[in-house]
């Protein structure tokens, strides 16, 4: 929760973490009215007030019968971040076929600051929002990623991040994360087993550019009563290695 320290001066990093706090509360919840943005993030609501009218003046909040939103100009920024790399594009794209073929959940996965991103997403609704974050090693994407990092690399997001259990499948030793990524790399997919929620299973591969950088992961994911044994490392990996390789192509010749 932030502090209101130094109210009537915000200046610089302040007032932007201010912003930012305002703009998070609204991003978590569909609706507040002042007075919960003031509840919710510790300002005072004269502060509160303030930064609410630049952002309304701005477009990046909505106000409808006292109550205040995310404003659609932030989704016109959001979208030069999913568009900063030629394959987010291509992905997307292919992300769509994916779902279309296997009828699951599919999604394009990158990795910003030690979490997993969503970039785009094929589905029912879920939790799997565009832009959630997620702890890469819980993910059968993540750990795709993951695989794709040296040791240092992987000992340093380890010690940095943690790997904190989200179900009791969890990969939570580090030990054990290492043999699972040295797993991946040898067979080429990840796989998921109810290590993120209770009932998912998932599979995932990398998606290289033609210079054989990483660009990111390609997964499905759905219910264990049909994501069985054949299906994780037969069917799907073989696909999703098609679907891979269709991004690369893409970008390579158009």
């Amino acid at each position: 929760m932030e502090t209101d320290e130094g109210d009537e001066t915000d200046t610089g990093v302040s007032t932007t973490r201010k912003t930012f706090a305002i703009l998070e509360a609204l991003a978590e919840t569909d609706g507040l009215t002042i007075t919960e943005l003031t509840r919710q993030t510790g300002l005072s609501k004269s502060t509160v007030y303030r930064h609410l009218a630049t952002l309304t003046d701005m477009g990046y909040v909505v106000e409808r019968d006292g109550e205040h939103y995310i404003g659609f100009r932030l989704l016109e920024i959001s979208e030069q971040a999913r568009n900063r790399e030629t394959g987010y594009a291509a992905a997307k794209r292919t992300v769509f076929e994916l779902g279309q073929e296997t009828g699951e959940r599919a999604v394009f996965t990158v990795e910003e600051r030690g979490e997993a991103v969503y970039l785009h997403r094929y589905g029912s609704r879920s939790n799997t929002l565009i832009g959630e974050r997620r702890p890469l090693h819980t993910l059968a994407s993540g750990k795709a990623i993951l695989a794709e990092w040296d040791d240092d690399a992987v000992a340093r997001f380890v010690a940095e991040t943690g790997l904190e259990a989200i179900t009791d499948n969890t990969i939570t030793d580090p030990d054990e994360l290492r043999a699972e990524l040295e797993a991946i790399r040898e067979r080429g997919y990840a796989v998921n087993d109810q290590e993120h929620m209770d009932g998912l299973r998932g599979v995932a591969v990398p998606v290289y550019t033609p210079d054989d950088d990483l660009l990111g992961a390609l997964g499905v994911f759905g219910p264990t009563s049909r994501f069985k044994d054949e299906a994780l490392h037969e069917e799907l990996p073989t696909r999703l290695r098609d679907k891979a390789d269709e991004i690369r192509v893409t970008l390579a010749y158009g």
